[in-house]
């Protein structure tokens, strides 16, 4: 049934609606109209790879083993990396996130479903880099990815890179050429180890991020005829909120979060209501089979 939770005019269907609407949304996804923004809880669903943090508290987990942070940002990801750079350098911090995510990635069977869809534009806001694994081992020549990169130590104004199926850099025109482009925002291991992690990684990304600076003109054209469609992601931190407000901003929708209803937070709630995102209230590993087949 539709429901509409508390006074935040939160839309969300569950049982045999929810159902309902992820098959419809699969077809959307095969027809190309629907991009999939992918997190990190597809790493918990069956089949993924445990060796790699599923989440932003489980990295600063990892990094808080290398070198302790006060116990205030412990759990915060971007505090304990911009912890890591100023006490032991940026380079350090590049080679533990390396060392973090160093597993092969192994995509999920849904990863290796989308890989094998005409999608005009896929976002993966995780660093493990399986959704790219999944494209490359699909045998596709068609897809370009661009990742966020850091501005420490750039004199140039950049805030991507774009890399081919050979692991390459390419000059960024070439993404328009691309039946899909794989955006990464936040960078990934593969094949350079990009990462924005720490807080001085997004001071200047998120001065401009409003006014769209940092997003790819590839993304900002591609995502005027597409709806979005999370899945795996949370929104309880305002970083991982930004982002997904602004990629999502002028584009076609409508937009769908596959996400349980009783595990959100006040600000998640508040995120999907103001961002008229519908809720499918479900888990991630129901909604991947159905969508999966």
């Amino acid at each position: 049934m539709n429901a509409i939770l508390h006074k935040d005019f939160l839309f969300s269907v569950n049982d045999e609606e929810a159902a309902s609407t992820v098959l419809e949304l699969r077809s959307r996804l095969q027809e190309g109209s629907l991009a999939p923004y992918l997190g990190p809880g597809l790493l918990e669903v069956a089949g993924a790879e445990a060796a790699i943090p599923a989440s932003p508290e489980a990295v600063a987990a990892a990094l808080n083993t290398r070198a302790p942070a006060p116990s205030r940002i412990r759990t915060n990801m971007w505090a304990v990396a911009q912890h890591i750079e100023q006490r032991r350098h940026r380079n350090t911090l590049k080679a533990w996130m390396a060392e973090i995510f160093a597993v092969e990635p192994q995509p999920t069977v849904l990863h290796r479903w989308l890989a094998g869809l005409s999608l005009p534009m896929i976002v993966d806001s995780w660093y493990d880099g399986a959704m790219r694994a999944a494209l490359k081992k699909s045998g596709r020549k068609d897809f370009v990815s661009i990742q966020g990169v850091t501005r420490s130590g750039e004199i140039r104004d950049i805030w991507t890179r774009v890399y081919g199926v050979d692991d390459c850099q390419l000059e960024d025109a070439t993404a328009s050429q691309a039946a899909t482009v794989l955006y990464e925002p936040h960078g990934g291991a593969r094949p350079a180890g990009n990462f924005l992690v720490a807080d001085s990684d997004y001071v200047e990304v998120l001065t401009e991020i409003d006014i769209q600076t940092p997003i790819p003109e590839i993304v900002k054209d591609r995502r005027g005829a597409l709806g979005l469609l999370f899945l795996g992601c949370r929104f309880h931190d305002q970083m991982l909120r930004t982002y997904a407000r602004q990629i999502a901003k002028r584009s076609k929708g409508p937009h769908y979060a596959v996400m349980n209803a009783e595990a959100l937070t006040r600000n998640e709630r508040r995120f999907l209501a103001e961002n008229g995102i519908t809720l499918i209230d479900m888990s991630l590993q129901q909604a991947v089979d159905l969508l999966v087949g």
